[in-house]
């Protein structure tokens, strides 16, 4: 057993403690990752609450209930950012790509001290496969609020939509990792796959950004 709460504090103490020595984007790139943390063992709580009311497997909740409870926890915080500061595009995406890797920094801290670190496949596994499905995730999501605010369509809908389209790969990742053999090794891969096509899509994007 661990104690999550406890590990987030370890890590988080000198982060915020960098903050009083650190100004600009470095300042708000440290704040984005400490409420990645956060946001991550929120998630925790609110997964474990609904796998025990609704009495679902372990396996069943990584397939239904993980990714909408977790892709909507980091959403919140990059949807804050954006209404009520709406930063620039690089920002914007600056401050994702931070929410998304403190998110899965603290998850794999959590992952590596439960089950152990002996294994250099399983930690290269949580490294490219879970870690990089968290960011490019939110940052696909952030991608399309900057495509949305450009096309005038940013409303509820669009963060709705592009909201169920960051569940539906997590959830899609999670149900092939399930399955041992070919949809495993499917299933480790997709996120490194989405990231080659992902960043051609926002190096494109990049050279009209604000």
């Amino acid at each position: 057993m661990i104690y999550a709460e406890h590990i987030l504090l370890c890590i988080a103490i000198p982060l915020l403690v960098s903050t009083l020595f650190v100004r600009g984007k470095v300042r708000s790139y440290v704040t984005a990752f400490l409420l990645g943390m956060g946001m991550c063992l929120l998630s925790a709580y609110i997964g474990g609450f609904l796998n025990l009311v609704t009495g679902m497997s372990a396996n069943d909740t990584s397939i239904f209930l993980s990714p909408v409870v977790e892709e909507l926890m980091k959403l919140l915080p990059l949807l804050f950012f954006a209404v009520l500061f709406e930063p620039e595009d690089r920002t914007m995406t600056m401050l994702a790509v931070a929410i998304g890797t403190g998110f899965a920094t603290f998850e794999n801290c959590c992952y590596i001290l439960t089950f152990g670190a002996e294994s250099v496949t399983y930690i290269l596994i949580r490294g490219l496969a879970v870690g990089v499905m968290h960011v490019e995730s939110i940052l696909s999501l952030c991608i399309w609020f900057i495509i949305a605010k450009r096309l005038r369509v940013f409303s509820f809908p669009a963060v709705a939509g592009g909201l169920s389209i960051a569940m539906t790969f997590h959830a899609l990742y999670n149900l092939l990792v399930s399955e041992p053999g070919v949809p495993r090794t499917l299933g480790y891969l997709l996120p490194l796959v989405a990231t080659v096509g992902l960043y051609f899509l926002y190096r494109k994007l990049e050279k009209t950004m604000e």
